[in-house]
């Protein structure tokens, strides 16, 4: 199975990491979502999409990208975050998964954990997230995406 991971990791690079981990378990090529031609799409099997939580949603240009694609007819997907609150991730989550069903996708799996965040206050929150028990948690994710 052909796969490929598109992330978007903003600030302090929290998302990059789980999606290196993801990438590597699955041993898949792995993307940044400003970086891809839409016209090679059509060759993977299975496409991860990740992003860190800004403001209850997914990366603008994660958005942007499936915003440009064609139907996909059910070719499956999952997604991944990282994010200051697990309020917010629930809900990007949700919102995101419907942009990728109009969009044809089968969303097989996500996962999210926490990540450093320092939009509310200088010192920030979740400091040294995502660990290596977070790391761990989305290898395991993605060896199990392998099965479905």
């Amino acid at each position: 199975m052909k796969t490929l991971v598109i992330y978007h990791s903003e600030h302090h690079g929290n998302t990059e990491k789980i999606a290196k981990t993801i990438s590597t378990a699955l041993n898949t090529e792995l993307l940044r979502s400003q970086n891809i031609d839409i016209d090679n799409i059509h060759e993977y099997d299975l496409i991860g999409f990740g992003s860190g939580i800004y403001y209850g949603k997914f990366h603008q240009d994660v958005y942007s990208f499936v915003d440009k694609l064609p139907e996909q007819g059910e070719k499956k997907s999952f997604i991944f975050s990282t994010t200051g609150s697990k309020a917010y991730s629930d809900r990007a989550h949700d919102s995101f998964k419907l942009k990728l069903k109009e969009k044809g996708f089968k969303v097989i799996g996500e996962f999210s954990c926490p990540g450093f965040d320092t939009a509310l206050s200088s010192e920030g929150i979740n400091k040294g997230r995502p660990n290596a028990d977070d790391l761990k948690a989305a290898e395991q994710f993605a060896k199990n995406l392998r099965n479905k």
